[in-house]
């Protein structure tokens, strides 16, 4: 059995497209994800799905959870196949700007049904429902000091080391911004504000 055959043998099988036991056994190293997870993308036949949002940049964790949860249920009430209802480009879309830190996942739940809806890409159903994350410190800081005037006992049992006291103060600056801030940021800012 001359040496060139064994040479051309190995060539033909790495033409050869990936067996899909291979495939998701690589997948799964790569993504490292739980068994259990695995074949609940397999059943659901959304390995492919999450593949290409991967290949896209997205999280592997985020792009399962997204595929498997919200959308696979709205797919499931409408009876529509997942990708029917939103491409693979808007949920990778979204997760980049999760990622990004310029949508929280609420914010990317709205965009999500927005783009579901028929209101256009990611990026325009943040533009039209004015969706993005208030991070600028700027406006953060005068929602933090409308709220510290507001509410002049807690502000003051904060500065006293009441920390959990600080609370009712991130509450009402969260509402203040619609639930657009990262409630983390509005903590350290405020904290930082009363001396904390």
């Amino acid at each position: 059995f001359p040496s060139h055959d064994t040479k051309r043998i190995e060539e033909l099988r790495k033409t050869l497209p990936e067996k899909p036991a291979d495939r998701r056994k690589r997948l799964q190293a790569e993504w490292s994800v739980p068994e259990k997870e695995m074949a609940a993308m397999v059943n659901a036949e959304l390995l492919d799905t999450v593949e290409e949002t991967v290949k896209l940049g997205a999280d592997p964790t985020k792009a399962r959870g997204w595929w498997l949860g919200e959308i696979s249920r709205l797919a499931n009430e409408r009876e529509v196949a997942a990708t029917d209802l939103i491409s693979v480009t808007a949920v990778a879309e979204v997760i980049n700007l999760i990622s990004k830190g310029e949508l929280t996942d609420k914010l990317a739940r709205q965009v999500v049904e927005g783009v579901i809806a028929g209101e256009g890409s990611p990026a325009e159903v943040i533009n039209k429902r004015g969706l993005k994350v208030v991070s600028d410190d700027g406006a953060l800081m005068k929602a933090i000091e409308d709220a510290i005037a507001a509410q002049p006992d807690t502000a003051e049992r904060v500065r006293g080391g009441n920390i959990p006291a600080a609370g009712a103060l991130i509450g009402a600056v969260m509402k203040a911004t619609g639930g657009q801030a990262d409630a983390a940021k509005v903590r350290e800012l405020l904290l930082k504000h009363l001396g904390q």
